[in-house]
């Protein structure tokens, strides 16, 4: 199979044809994940390092769980433990990998452009794992890979985007993907949470108010506010946020019938959602997007890491 990229660091790189053959290979992958051995040979010999110079939860433990089932050996450290706690920059550390001849470092940083960086000192393949307020490309693959499995086209889907977009890196990959893929995307927020020059994202569409544009919606995508990057009070309380943008069961009746649900998680629960539309049993993805993020980043570090021929040999 063929697939001419050695980093995933920027979405807007990629092509549709890129992006379906990763969403493809995923589809793939989910096989694999439903067996009762959950294991394939496909990377094996390759080493692959986790650096998590930020908390994760969801995301490192599926790119760790991708790395085991595809038989990669892995080398995790951050936050605390990693040199550059100690004043070793980030160049210095990864030369020091490179020392350990690895084949791909998957990089997620509270400073934006550090993926980039890596590349720029180092021959291995990088992920971006997410950089500050840049960039998360897995989740929108994931993202992606969940809206697919529901409505199975994107060409002139209709997708909101509700929340705290000034401070979502899962904006700035998610917005482009989509586009890339033939989706027509609104942003929905407070004026406070929208960043001055929208039109810089890529959006079709920017609306203020989430019971205008609901009617319109096949994807309602909710993203998490997040207290600890926002400056000052850019709303006067939780709980108004919560009546105006949040996605109730008072409102679902504003939603066309077969509208989904998307949320990065971790979920506020009684402020971007109730937990009515947060565990939707017809509606809601967000498990879904959870698994899903296994299956897209196994076919990541396959794809990128020019696994064996047959990805799913066991």
């Amino acid at each position: 199979m063929a697939f001419n990229h050695k980093h995933l660091i920027d979405i807007r790189e990629y092509s549709d044809t890129d992006l379906m053959t990763i969403l493809e290979t995923a589809k793939a992958f989910s096989q694999v994940n439903e067996r009762a051995i959950k294991k394939v040979p496909t990377l094996k010999g390759k080493t692959i390092v986790n650096m998590f110079n930020e908390p994760s939860t969801r995301t490192r433990s599926s790119f760790e769980l991708a790395e085991k089932r595809l038989s990669a050996d892995s080398l995790n450290f951050g936050g605390s433990s990693t040199s550059t706690v100690k004043g070793e920059s980030l160049i210095d550390t990864v030369m020091t990998l490179n020392s350990y001849k690895i084949d791909m470092v998957v990089i997620r940083d509270k400073h934006a452009g550090a993926p980039y960086i890596v590349t720029q000192h180092s021959p291995v393949s990088v992920i971006d794992a997410g950089d500050g307020k840049h960039g998360h490309p897995t989740q929108a693959l994931l993202d992606l890979y969940s809206i697919w499995e529901r409505k199975h086209t994107f060409e002139g889907l209709k997708v909101g985007i509700v929340g705290d977009i000034s401070h979502s890196r899962v904006c700035g990959s998610l917005i482009p993907a989509l586009k890339i893929m033939g989706a027509e995307v609104t942003i929905i927020a407070p004026g406070t949470l929208i960043p001055p020059a929208p039109e810089a994202l890529g959006v079709d569409h920017v609306s203020y108010s989430l019971d205008d544009v609901l009617p319109e919606l096949d994807v309602v995508y909710m993203l998490r506010i997040q207290r600890e990057r926002l400056e000052g009070a850019p709303f006067p309380s939780l709980r108004e946020y919560h009546e105006l943008y949040g996605l109730t069961r008072k409102r679902e009746h504003l939603m066309k019938p077969d509208a989904i649900v998307c949320h990065p998680g971790p979920i506020n629960r009684g402020v971007e959602f109730d937990s009515y539309m947060a565990d939707h049993p017809e509606r809601s993805v967000i498990l879904d997007q959870v698994y899903a993020g296994i299956c897209v980043r196994m076919a990541a570090l396959y794809l990128l890491l020019g696994g064996a021929d047959n990805g799913l040999a066991s």
